[in-house]
C-alpha cells in the first residue's frame, strides 16, 4: 500500500512523469528487476525471467487535470499538500494501477527461478488522450510476446469482484473539437448576422440522429457534445463564433470510421445551413475497441476462480462505451483487460472514474497484484517450460 499511497501524492500528466518514473525504477532497483528507460518517450519496461513464451504485464503511469477535492482525499494524505498538485490528481486509478504491477513484479521475482518464460512489466504513460500504449507497440516492446494482461480498478462493481468479457470490452473513442464562424451584431437585429449560436445548438441536436438513425438498434454508438462557448461580452451582443468540442464513441471500428466522417459532414453541413462555416479538428489519435482474446479470458477465469471465487467472477454480458489505449497493446498481442471491483461504502469507494470525488478502497490492492501474477505466471504453465496445471500464489 505505501507505493500507492506514494504514488498518489505526486501525480504527473501525459508523457511528463520524472517523479512518477523515478519512483518506479527505485522500486524496481530494491527488487533487483533490470529495466529499459525510456522507452515511449517516458515510461519503463521491466523484465523478469527469460526465454520464451513471454507475457506482458501494463500499468498506466499518468493522472488528470482535476483538482482532489480536499474533505474527500484519502485520511493518509495532507490536504494541504494536494493543494500543491496545481489541478493534478490521480483520479482514474492509475496510482492503484502502478501499485499492483509492482506487487506483481514482487511476486514474480521471488519465483523467478520457476517462470518458464518471461514476464514483461510495461510502465506506460500517457494513456489518458496520449496513445501511450501505441507508442510502446510502434518501438517494439511487444516483440515476440504472447500475451498481455491489463487492470482497471472499477467503482461500478462491488469490491473484490472480477470482471471482464470475451470480445469488445470498450468502445473506440475519438474527441472533436469544432469552431462555428458567423457575423456577430446586436440581439436586437438578429436579420443582420449570421448567427453562430443558433447554428451551433442545431448542430447539437442534428448530431443525435446519427445515433438514433444511422446505428443499428444491435450496435451501439455514442455523440456527445460536453463543452459549448460562447466567449464573454454583453448579454445582447450575438458573437461572431462559438467553440464546442465532444467525443465520438463506436463499438466497431468500422462504424466508428463511418461514424467520424458523418460527424464532420453534419456540423459542416449544419453550419452552412445557418450561413456560417464550421471547422472541424480531430485529435491526433483515436482509440480502437479494446477486444480481448477468449483463451485469455478462460484463464483469467480460472484465476480470478481461484483466487476469489467463482461467486466473485463476472462474465460481463455487454461492453462499457469507455476507451482505452490497452486496445493498441491487445491489437499487436492477445491481450485480457480487466475489471476490478472496489465499491466500498465503508471507504467511501463509491465515486465514479474522472471525478474530483474518486476514492480507492485499498484493500483491493493486494487482490490486483496477485491477479497479474497469477495470470502471467498460468498462462507461462500453459504455454511454455513451466510446471503444468494452475499456478497457484
Amino acid at each position: 500500500m505505501q507505493f500507492g499511497r506514494h504514488l498518489h501524492t505526486i501525480p504527473e500528466l501525459m508523457y511528463d512523469l520524472p517523479k512518477t518514473g523515478a519512483y518506479i525504477r527505485l522500486q524496481l532497483d530494491k527488487l533487483g528487476i533490470s529495466y529499459k528507460y525510456p522507452v515511449a518517450d517516458s515510461g519503463i519496461l521491466a523484465t523478469i525471467g527469460h526465454g520464451d513464451p513471454k507475457f506482458a504485464l501494463r500499468a498506466d503511469m499518468d493522472a488528470l487535470p482535476i483538482q482532489a477535492q480536499p474533505s474527500n482525499l484519502p485520511s493518509f494524505l495532507d490536504p494541504l499538500k494536494s493543494i500543491t498538485h496545481d489541478g493534478k490528481m490521480h483520479a482514474c486509478g492509475h496510482d492503484t494501477h502502478m501499485t499492483m504491477l509492482l506487487g506483481a513484479a514482487a511476486l514474480l521475482k521471488a519465483r523467478e527461478g520457476d517462470l518458464g518464460g518471461t514476464v514483461l512489466l510495461l510502465f506506460q504513460p500517457a494513456e489518458e488522450g496520449g496513445a501511450g500504449g501505441k507508442k510502446f507497440v510502434e518501438e517494439g516492446a511487444l516483440e515476440g510476446v504472447s500475451g498481455i494482461h491489463g487492470i482497471h480498478v472499477w467503482p461500478d462493481l462491488p469490491a473484490g469482484v472480477v470482471a471482464s468479457r470475451d470480445g469488445t470490452l470498450m468502445a473506440a473513442a475519438d474527441r472533436f473539437f469544432v469552431n462555428i464562424t458567423g457575423r456577430g451584431g446586436h440581439a436586437a437585429l438578429p436579420h443582420l448576422t449570421a448567427d453562430p449560436v443558433v447554428a451551433a445548438a442545431a448542430i447539437v441536436t442534428s448530431l443525435q440522429p446519427l445515433v438514433s438513425r444511422e446505428t443499428s438498434p444491435t450496435d451501439a454508438a455514442v455523440v456527445s457534445v460536453s463543452r459549448f462557448n460562447t466567449g464573454e461580452g454583453a448579454s445582447n451582443v450575438i458573437p461572431d463564433s462559438v467553440s464546442m468540442a465532444g467525443t465520438l464513441r463506436a463499438l466497431t471500428t468500422s462504424h466508428f470510421v463511418h461514424m467520424r466522417k458523418r460527424v464532420t459532414k453534419v456540423i459542416e453541413g449544419t453550419a452552412e445551413l445557418h450561413g456560417c462555416t464550421a471547422s472541424v479538428r480531430w485529435s491526433e489519435q483515436a482509440y480502437g475497441p479494446t477486444v480481448n482474446a477468449p483463451e485469455l479470458v478462460s484463464l483469467l477465469e480460472g484465476v480470478a476462480g481461484q483466487l476469489v471465487g467463482s461467486d466473485r467472477w463476472h462474465r460481463l454480458p455487454e461492453p462499457t462505451m469507455a476507451a482505452e489505449d490497452f486496445s493498441f497493446l491487445a491489437d499487436a498481442v492477445p491481450g485480457v483487460f480487466t475489471f476490478l471491483g472496489i465499491r466500498n461504502e465503508t471507504a467511501g469507494s463509491v465515486h465514479g472514474l474522472h471525478t474530483a470525488q474518486f476514492q480507492m478502497d485499498e484493500a483491493q490492492m493486494p487482490l490486483g497484484a496477485a491477479l497479474h501474477a497469477s495470470v502471467a505466471l498460468n498462462f507461462l504453465s500453459k504455454h511454455g517450460r513451466g510446471k503444468p496445471g494452475r499456478e497457484e500464489l
